[in-house]
């Protein structure tokens, strides 16, 4: 998978953001990205503390273990989640 990339005891996350969506979901493939619609707004980092949040839940780590690496305030971002292994992380994603 093109958005999915492991890390050593993690992985990395390639994401499409939509903000301001109806609500918080997997919204499937745009490009070589994997699209999320957030029920936050993009505004004064709500968007990004609502992505960690619905990363941490539906992938089962705590919201210390997601890191924004890039994008912080683009809709194209990199998310490392760490303690998650790439099958797992697909299977939970997709």
């Amino acid at each position: 998978m093109s958005w999915l990339l492991a890390d050593g005891d993690g992985v990395v996350l390639r994401l499409h953001i939509q903000p301001g969506a109806k609500k918080t979901e997997v919204a499937g493939l745009h490009g070589e990205a994997l699209k999320i619609r957030l029920a936050a707004p993009p505004v004064d980092g709500k968007a990004n503390a609502c992505l960690i949040e619905f990363l941490a839940r539906r992938l089962g780590v705590a919201k210390s273990a997601v890191e924004l690496i890039s994008g912080d305030s683009s809709r194209a971002k990199r998310v490392r989640v760490g303690g998650v292994a790439a099958d797992t992380a697909a299977a939970k994603l997709s």
